[in-house]
C-alpha cells in the first residue's frame, strides 16, 4: 500500500509518501483495526470539483500567464487535484462584481436582446482555460440565483422576493435560453438546480421558493421547457440548499409525478454536519444523486486558521460520502487577496487565493486536503463497508473503477493513532500523525 500523507506543523506542509507491506498472516489481531470490506458496495461517485464564479474568473485573469498555467495544472491537470465537475450560475450571484442579467427587459418577449457579454469577460475565459487544460470534459452544473428584477415580486434581484406567477413560463423559458447559448459557445451543461438557496433571503442575489413552489415550477414549467427545447439530457437537483432540511425537501418535492423529472438532491454545508438527513435521503431515495454543490471559509464565521479550515472540509466530504453523497463541487476555485471580489462584501477564503497586485498565487492547506479525496477517488468508484475501532479517527474507502482501493483517514486530534488496515486476511500497520490526512492505494 502506498501512503500519501499530509502533515502540518508550524504552518509548514509536509507531504509524506511511504510503502508498506502486506503481512499475509493477520495474527489474529483485533486492536486498533480497520477493516475493508470490498464486497460490500454502496454509492457511485460522480466526481469532485469547485465552483466557476465571476469572481474565480476574474481573479484568475489577475495571475500572470505563468501562474495561470501552474494554477490550471493544480485543479485540473493530470498531476493536479483531477477537478471533473463545474458550477458555474446563470446570471449574477454573491461572487459577482456586481449585478447583472443577461436580459432585462419586461418588453423583450422574444428576449431578442439576450446576451451573455457579461459571462464572456471573466466566466466564459475561465472555462475555456479549464477545458483545454482537462484531460476529458468536465461536468457543468449551472444554478440560479434570482430571475430577472421585473420577474419577482419584490422588483429586485436581491433580498428575496418571490418569482411572480404569470412569469413562470418566461421563467423557464429564459433558463433554456441560457443553457441554450451556452451550448452555442461549445459548453454541455450536464446539470441544474432549480434555485439556489431557495429558503434564503440574503442581500444579495436570491429568491424564496417553498418546497411546493419549486415543485410547482419544476413539473409544470421547468421541465417541459427543458423537453421541449431540445434539452431533456440535463439532470435536474432540488433544493440547493443546506444539509438540515435535505431529507423533508426531497419528500415534499419528490413524488410519482415528479420522480422521473427529478434526478437528485443538491445541498451545502453552512448549517453544520446533518450527514444523518444525507444517508436518511440516500436510503429513502436511493436512484437520486445527492450532490454537494457549494461550502466555503465565510471570514465571518470561520476565520484563518488553515488547519482548522482545512479539517472542516475534510470532516465534511467524509461524512458526506459514507452518508452516500455521490459529488462534491467546492465553492470558488480563485479568490482574490480580500476573498472576493463580492458585491456586498461576503468575502471567504477559497484554495488558491490570487495576489490581484502582483500576479502570485497562495495555495492554502484547503487545496491539498480536498486533493485527498478528488486525486484518488475516481468517477465511477464505488464506496465500500468498512469498520474502525475509534471515533477519534474518521475513515472512508472506496473501490476504483479499475479495482485499486482508495481509503482516506482523517486524524483531527493531538495525538499519534495507530492504525491496522485489515482486508482479506491480510493487515497492514503504520501510525497516522496528529492533525494528519492521509490516503493510502491499496492495488
Amino acid at each position: 500500500m502506498k501512503l500519501i500523507t499530509t502533515c502540518y506543523e508550524n504552518y509548514q506542509r509536509e507531504v509524506i509518501v511511504k510503502n508498506y507491506e502486506a503481512v499475509k498472516d493477520e495474527r489474529g489481531v483485533e486492536n486498533n483495526v480497520v477493516n475493508l470490506y470490498p464486497e460490500i458496495e454502496y454509492q457511485t461517485i460522480l466526481g469532485f470539483g469547485g465552483a466557476i464564479t465571476e469572481a474565480a474568473g476574474f481573479a484568475f485573469s489577475k495571475l500572470t500567464k505563468e501562474n495561470q498555467e501552474k494554477a490550471l495544472e493544480l485543479y485540473f491537470g493530470p498531476t493536479g487535484n483531477h477537478y471533473h465537475m463545474i458550477r458555474s450560475h446563470i446570471d449574477s450571484c454573491d461572487f459577482s462584481l456586481g449585478v447583472y442579467t443577461a436580459m432585462n427587459d419586461p418588453e423583450d418577449k422574444e428576449m431578442n436582446s439576450f446576451t451573455l457579454d457579461r459571462d464572456e469577460e471573466y466566466i466564459l475565459p475561465l472555462l475555456r482555460a479549464a477545458s483545454e487544460k482537462a484531460s476529458e470534459a468536465f461536468d457543468l452544473m449551472l444554478s440560479p440565483w434570482s430571475p430577472p428584477a421585473f420577474m419577482k415580486t419584490n422588483g429586485d434581484r436581491t433580498h428575496g422576493g418571490k418569482l411572480k406567477k404569470e412569469y413562470q413560463k418566461d421563467w423557464a423559458n429564459y433558463i433554456c435560453r441560457y443553457v441554450k447559448e451556452y451550448e452555442k459557445k461549445g459548453f454541455t451543461v450536464n446539470r441544474m438546480t432549480i434555485q439556489n438557496e431557495p429558503a434564503a433571503t440574503q442581500t444579495w442575489d436570491s429568491c424564496l421558493f417553498t418546497a411546493e413552489e419549486e415543485k410547482l415550477f419544476l413539473r409544470d414549467y421547468l421541465y417541459p421547457a427543458l423537453n421541449e427545447q431540445g434539452l431533456g439530457h440535463i439532470k435536474l437537483n432540488i433544493w440547493d440548499h443546506n444539509k438540515e432540511r435535505l431529507y423533508e425537501r426531497a419528500k415534499a418535492i419528490i413524488d410519482d409525478q415528479t420522480t422521473s423529472m427529478v434526478d437528485g438532491v443538491a445541498f451545502h454545508w453552512y448549517s453544520g454536519d446533518h450527514f444523518e438527513a444525507i444517508a436518511m435521503t440516500h436510503e429513502v431515495f436511493p436512484d437520486k444523486e445527492l450532490i454537494f454543490t457549494e461550502g466555503c471559509v465565510e471570514y465571518s464565521r470561520f476565520g484563518t486558521d488553515q488547519l482548522k479550515n482545512a479539517q472542516m472540509y475534510a470532516h465534511d466530504i467524509l461524512g458526506n460520502l459514507n452518508g452516500g453523497m455521490t459529488g462534491s463541487i467546492d465553492w470558488n476555485i480563485f479568490l482574490d487577496e480580500k476573498g472576493g471580489p463580492n458585491h456586498v462584501g461576503n468575502f471567504c477564503d477559497a484554495p488558491i487565493m490570487v495576489n490581484t497586485q502582483t500576479g502570485e498565487m497562495e495555495v492554502k492547506l484547503s487545496f491539498d486536503y480536498i486533493g485527498h479525496f478528488s486525486k484518488y477517488i475516481q468517477p465511477g468508484a464505488k464506496r465500500i463497508g468498512l469498520s474502525k475501532y475509534t471515533s477519534d479517527l474518521e475513515v472512508t474507502a472506496f473501490k476504483n473503477p479499475e479495482g485499486t482501493l482508495a481509503v482516506v483517514l482523517l486524524n483531527r486530534t493531538e495525538k499519534k493513532l495507530p492504525v491496522v488496515i485489515r482486508l482479506n486476511g491480510e493487515i497492514i500497520e503504520f501510525e497516522l500523525p496528529e492533525n494528519a490526512i492521509a490516503t493510502g492505494l491499496i492495488d
